[in-house]
């Protein structure tokens, strides 16, 4: 009786396959915990993050790392999976989701939702965020978490030592020359959080904002700790809200994996500061603003939270900095 030897070359292939599946459920070490400051008591808490596992995963073990890279940052992922919150059946969803990150959903207008993104985009009461009075004050755009640089050319950006690129950013040499040496106050919305966006300040803007194509990392700290230059490799849109307190003032909003797509819904060339931009279908999301050198005095306790590598969770139209 004989015996075949095996193929040489089915040999390799199922080796390589094997290897495959050894590195892909291989543990992915430990992650430090993602620590901020709940602004309104000053106490460090702990975030607790939608799909930690699966972002841990995608960006430090090195097949997550590669299905990122052949995959998850693609457009057609997010598109596909936008659509799939826009079905009815994703509403099934919601009460879990509502449970597990403790969403007030009483300050929302509507209280029954047709899917998930129904939910996620959802108007809130306009008493459940009062927009500061103050003139001379800029309001937060967005509900979220915020790091903040007085000066951008000269802080920290996530990584010591990293540097956060604005020409890379805005991709336009000449606008990025005037917020080189400016201010920024980057916004980081989480799923949980409300997703509609508001001006900061009251000005002229364009009817339509300039689009930047790009891939769709996670902007959570767990990808950015490991590729802080997400920001300006993820599609983005920007806008210049011209104020005669402020200068002029960069907003840009950033997607991500998931964002199914940012939707702007403001008319016209004249702005409020509080009324309604737009918002982001399902996902995590970024605001950035950027301000021209010596317009803004960024509020204390956001820079020396921020300096200190800490986020601080702020609400849409309260106070996040003055007219310097």
């Amino acid at each position: 009786m004989t015996f075949k030897r095996p193929n040489k070359k089915w040999t390799i292939v199922w080796f390589i396959f094997a290897l495959i599946f050894v590195l892909a459920v291989f543990p992915v070490p430990a992650q430090k915990p993602i620590k901020y400051v709940e602004r309104a008591t000053g106490q460090i808490k702990i975030e607790n993050v939608y799909g930690e596992k699966w972002l841990d995963w995608l960006y430090h073990n090195p097949v997550g790392e590669a299905s990122l890279w052949i995959i998850a940052k693609r457009k057609i992922v997010t598109s596909i999976y936008g659509d799939m919150m826009d079905k009815q059946s994703s509403a099934a969803k919601i009460q879990p989701f509502i449970k597990e990150y403790d969403v007030d959903i009483s300050i929302a207008q509507q209280q029954n939702f047709k899917s998930f993104n129904n939910f996620f985009t959802r108007k809130l009461k306009p008493e459940a965020r009062p927009i500061v009075a103050d003139s001379l004050a800029v309001a937060s755009p967005a509900d979220g978490k915020i790091l903040a640089y007085s000066n951008v050319k000269n802080s920290d950006f996530y990584i010591k030592g990293f540097r956060f690129n604005v020409q890379s950013f805005l991709s336009n040499p000449e606008l990025a020359k005037k917020y080189k040496d400016g201010s920024m106050i980057v916004f980081r919305l989480a799923p949980p959080d409300y997703h509609r966006y508001h001006f900061p300040v009251s000005g002229a803007t364009s009817s339509s904002n300039t689009k930047i194509e790009g891939d769709y990392y996670s902007v959570n700290p767990l990808a950015l700790r490991k590729k802080a230059e997400i920001f300006w490799l993820n599609k983005r849109e920007y806008g210049v809200i011209k104020s005669l307190v402020f200068g002029d003032v960069m907003m840009v909003e950033v997607g991500a994996t998931m964002v199914g797509s940012m939707v702007q819904t403001y008319t016209g060339t004249t702005v409020k500061k509080g009324e309604e931009k737009g918002y982001f279908k399902f996902g995590g999301s970024t605001v950035v603003l950027l301000f021209e050198k010596d317009k803004i005095k960024i509020d204390d306790d956001l820079l020396i939270n921020s300096s200190k590598g800490l986020e601080t969770t702020v609400k849409m139209g309260e106070q996040i900095g003055v007219k310097k």
